[in-house]
Parts: structure tokens; sequence; C-alpha cells
């Protein structure tokens, strides 16, 4: 069970619920793999809608080795996520948002 407090987030992928969490290192491993600038970037192409299936990808990775798994991108690659890839996108901006919320926002 993901704690939204704590900024986790459930996926259920391949048929097993999923804990992803953004934490600091995470993070430094997103900011490399993405090669943006800074996340800033990253959170504005979600807000505008201009963010990429690759960007989804490397989110719900690094949440997931955020929350403890020991996964790669090509572990991914031919994953099946319930609710299909819009349910994914929504998942990985709910992480994004979750990992810059200030304490008491809702």
């Amino acid at each position: 069970m993901a704690n939204p407090w704590t900024g986790e987030v459930a996926l259920t992928i391949d048929g097993e619920q999923r804990v992803l969490k953004l934490t600091l290192g995470a993070l430094a491993e997103l900011e490399r793999e993405l090669g943006t600038g800074t996340l800033v970037e990253l959170v504005q192409r979600f807000e505008g809608g201009a963010y990429s299936s690759g960007d989804v990808l490397a989110l719900i990775v690094a949440g997931l080795r955020g929350g403890g798994a020991n996964v790669t991108r090509a572990d991914l690659l031919s994953a099946e996520i319930e609710g299909g890839p819009m349910h994914g996108a929504c998942a990985a901006a709910e992480l994004l948002a979750r990992a810059f919320m200030v304490p008491g926002q809702a």
C-alpha cells in the first residue's frame, strides 16, 4: 500500500502492485538518465503535456528504484502496466508532483 504523504505512488506492473517513490538518489539518476538541465524542465514538460513515453518510463524506473526495487529500463520494456500507457503516464506525473509537494499542500 502506497503512502501519498511520504511521496509514494502505487502502480500495478505485470499483475503485481508496486510502490514507487522518488528519493534523492532516484531523482539524481533520473536527471542523468533524461539528460535535462534540471528536473524543473521535466516538471514543466509534464505540466504542459509535452512529455514523452521515454520520460514516463524513466520516471517509473526511478520510482521503482526509489521504492527499493532493483530494476532497469530494459526490465520494463515489455512490462504490462495495468490501465495501459495513459495510466502509467498519470502515475508518473503523480510521482513527480508528490516528490516536489511541500508538506501540508493538497
